[in-house]
Parts: structure tokens; C-alpha cells; sequence
């Protein structure tokens, strides 16, 4: 039976180990501090350490966000290497849209006809158009955010990886034939060996040190240059970075829409239990004072939301207040308010500066911001000094 074995130069075997034994001898020495060593410039060093906190941040940063946009680890395991394979990544059913068609399931099974039937399929419609929105958003992420910054590692980083590389190469080559230079220094004036001469050994040297000098220059030069690109690289990021909040707030926008029109959807099917919609626009607290007010008085449904900036002190000129009866009943949605019973009697003063929505109250030793459409002002002729 013929085996062919490999061709090996043993020579070449010899000669490669005998290169990484020095190799490793010289990076002890330099750690040991027994041997000189040539040290990068401080620019170079600047240059460098800006480098190695860039692509630290942004495996990172890149890391996080894809870890936002597709929570399960296994999907970011599949969808990475469907990408590597240049296959399309498998369309899945976001957990929304899973909870989406189990309501308008139930929704059919409990009766198109029925309150919480009618609510359930609204609601998994909703959630459809959520976990569409869903998915243009981490699509459109991806493209325009985490896609250019995985680029950037695995294209531009990953070139000034290999050239610092190649340049910490020539250093070690460099700093070897200064030793060998010192070293052929210090034979001159003795006898020659294997027939060569000191001086032909030291000029032998010096001519290996000038080209090693060389080699290192022209390799430092490249990486400079490489590393200078880093600034245009992070001008790019920040746009992508632009790009991706922009991406962002049209996503929550949708996101906000759809609740909008799914609570005037929900709102409008009545029922024994009728939906109470929340304001998004005031915290997200159910306007259930404004509901409470249409059933008293439907002229008074409903009040503006500009409150004075609770941030700086409030100004009230308390000396001159007049009685005014509450109209309808009304929460309080913070401590600054105060809660009115209908009918009620109590102490108003206007705010300085005066604001166009609430006016200042007191109603025995409570004291607070009222709405103004929910009082009516019974003296307006007769100030009362408190």
C-alpha cells in the first residue's frame, strides 16, 4: 500500500522554530525589563488606545442593541447564520402576533356578538398591526444601525488589527537587530570566527538594522493612516446613530397611533362595562373626572391639561379670593391638584401668571391648582379677604 506523505523541509522546520524560540525569549526579556525595547510615539499610542476603546464599545453597543431588537438568543444565533450562508433569515410570528391570533380565536368562540367578544378580536387586530410594526422596525434598525457598525468591525477593524500586527512584527525585528549591532560592537579587536571577521559581522548588522528601521517606518506610517480613519469612521456612526432614533421614534409613533384607534374602537362598543379611555398625552391617567363630568354636565366633559411648571415655585396672590360652587365632581391626577365634590363651595384666586386651564384653590386648610371649567364663580363683585 502507498502512502504519500507530505513533503517536509526540515530545514525550514528548523529554521521557524528556531525563529519563535527567539521570538518568545525577546518578548520575555522585554517584560523581565532585561532587554531594550523601541516604544511607539505618544501620537501613536494615543491613536492606538482610541482604536481599542472604539471596538470595544461598539461590539458592545452592537451586541445590546441586537439584543433589544431580537430578545431570543437562539433566533440571533439562527438569523446570524442564515446571514453568513446568504440564505433569507425564516419569517416568524412575533410574540404579539401569536397573542394577536389566540384573541381573535377566543374572540370568535366567544361570540362576534358579545362584549368581551367583540373587545378580544379588536384587540388581536390591534396587536397584529403592533407586531408588523414590529417587524419593519428591527428590520429597518438593522439596516440602518447594527449592519454598518458590524461592517466596520468586521471590515476596517479588523484591517487595523492585522496591520498592528504586522507592525509589532517589525518592532520585535527591529529591536533584534539592535541587539545583534550591540553585540557584534562588543567582539570588535577579537580574533575572527568561521573565517568572517568582526567588522564584516558588525557592517553585516548595521546593514540589517537599516533595513529593519525602514520596514518598521513605512509599516508605522500605514498603521497611522488607518488609524487616523477611525474620526471619519465615528462621523459615519453618528449618522447611522441618527438614522436609528429616527427609526425609533417613528416606531413608537405607530405604536401610539394604534393604541389611539384601538381605545375610540373600544370605547365605542359601550357595554355593561364600558371602556374608559387613558390620555396618553397626560401620563397615561384615565380621564375618568372628564367621564364622571359628562354625566353632570356634558358642557364640562372635558379641560385642558396645561398646568402651571410645577419645577418653579408657584405664584398666587392669595390676599383677594372669591367663592366659587364646583360644577361636577373631579380627581385630583397629582398632589398638586385637589379633588371637588359637585356643588361644593370653595376659594379660587388666579394664578400668577395668569394660566388659561387652572386656577389656584383652597378648600379648608387644603390648597391647590383647580381646573377652571369644573368652577363657576358666585361673587365676582365681592372680593373676601382671608
Amino acid at each position: 500500500m502507498n502512502i504519500n506523505l507530505p513533503n517536509f523541509n526540515m530545514k525550514n522546520l528548523v529554521k521557524e522554530a528556531g525563529s519563535t524560540i527567539s521570538r518568545v525569549v525577546q518578548l520575555t526579556e522585554e517584560k523581565l525589563g532585561t532587554t531594550e525595547r523601541t516604544e511607539y510615539d505618544l501620537h501613536f499610542q494615543s491613536l492606538a488606545e482610541r482604536a481599542d476603546v472604539t471596538k470595544s464599545w461598539t461590539e458592545k453597543i452592537v451586541r445590546d442593541t441586537e439584543s433589544v431588537l431580537i430578545p431570543n438568543p437562539q433566533n440571533r444565533v439562527e438569523d446570524f447564520i442564515f446571514e453568513k450562508i446568504d440564505k433569507s433569515k425564516p419569517k416568524r410570528l412575533s410574540n404579539l402576533e401569536h397573542l394577536a391570533l389566540n384573541m381573535i380565536e377566543a374572540g370568535g368562540d366567544f361570540g362576534q356578538d358579545m362584549p368581551y367578544g367583540q373587545a378580544l378580536i379588536k384587540v388581536g387586530q390591534a396587536e397584529q398591526k403592533l407586531g408588523q410594526h414590529e417587524h419593519d422596525f428591527i428590520a429597518t434598525s438593522g439596516i440602518c444601525f447594527t449592519q454598518p457598525l458590524r461592517k466596520f468591525l468586521e471590515g476596517e477593524m479588523k484591517t487595523i488589527s492585522k496591520e498592528r500586527g504586522i507592525l509589532e512584527t517589525k518592532r520585535l525585528d527591529l529591536d533584534a537587530c539592535k541587539n545583534r549591532v550591540k553585540k557584534a560592537r562588543s567582539m570588535l579587536g577579537q580574533q575572527a570566527k568561521d573565517g568572517i571577521s568582526p567588522e564584516a559581522v558588525l557592517e553585516q548588522a548595521e546593514r540589517d538594522l537599516r533595513v529593519a528601521q525602514a520596514e518598521f517606518d513605512r509599516q508605522s506610517e500605514i498603521t497611522k493612516l488607518l488609524l487616523d480613519g477611525i474620526s471619519t469612521s465615528q462621523a459615519s456612526h453618528l449618522r447611522h446613530l441618527h438614522a436609528f432614533i429616527q427609526t425609533q421614534v417613528r416606531y413608537y409613533k405607530q405604536c401610539g397611533d394604534v393604541m389611539e384607534q384601538l381605545q375610540r374602537e373600544l370605547a365605542n362598543l359601550g357595554g355593561p362595562t364600558p371602556y374608559m379611555p387613558v390620555d396618553m398625552e397626560n401620563g397615561g391617567k384615565s380621564n375618568s373626572a372628564g367621564a364622571r363630568g359628562a354625566g353632570n354636565n356634558n358642557s364640562n366633559s372635558s379641560h385642558s391639561s396645561h398646568k402651571p411648571n410645577q419645577s418653579m415655585p408657584l405664584q398666587v396672590n392669595t390676599d383677594q379670593m372669591q367663592r366659587a360652587r364646583v360644577l361636577c365632581s373631579y380627581d385630583a391626577k397629582d398632589h398638586t391638584e385637589l379633588n371637588l365634590s359637585a356643588n361644593e363651595v370653595i376659594f379660587v384666586a388666579e394664578c400668577s401668571p395668569i394660566n388659561e386651564d387652572y386656577m389656584y384653590g383652597k378648600q379648608g386648610l387644603m390648597k391647590g391648582l383647580v381646573p377652571r371649567a369644573f368652577v363657576e364663580m358666585l361673587d365676582d363683585e365681592h372680593d373676601v379677604t382671608l
